[in-house]
């Protein structure tokens, strides 16, 4: 009588799915990775360097989503993705938020008392 209860093994496989493993990567922030693509291209390197940490050595790279691809296919496939297309219209668009922004509008920042009126 009894025995295991059935969720169980519907919780565990719900927690183990690719989504929730997706943040074994660290990923850069927007207003970072922003930074890198105003770069020049002299700086930007053209081969990257080998990492065995990395999937696919560290080699293939998507620049505007920060992430690492096993191999070319699957690297141009992401290219093609909705993910990926939206990702570099924002990265296009105005920059982000930085930490400047966020002191300003908490009333952190230097005040704005307007011009200077003249006294007499």
């Amino acid at each position: 009588m009894g025995g295991k209860c059935p969720s169980r093994k519907v919780k565990k496989r719900r927690y183990s799915h690719k989504t929730a493993r997706r943040s074994k990567f660290l990923i850069k922030g927007d207003d970072a990775v922003y930074e890198e693509l105003q770069k020049p291209d002299g700086e930007m390197k053209s081969t990257l360097p080998l990492d065995e940490d990395l999937p696919g050595m560290g080699q293939y790279y998507c620049l505007h989503c920060d992430r690492y691809f096993a191999n070319v296919t699957v690297r141009d496939e992401h290219f093609k993705t909705k993910r990926h297309r939206k990702r570099v219209k924002q990265m296009m668009g105005p920059a982000p938020h930085t930490q400047l922004d966020a002191d300003l509008a908490a009333g952190m920042g230097a005040p704005d008392n307007g011009p200077k009126l003249m006294s007499m």
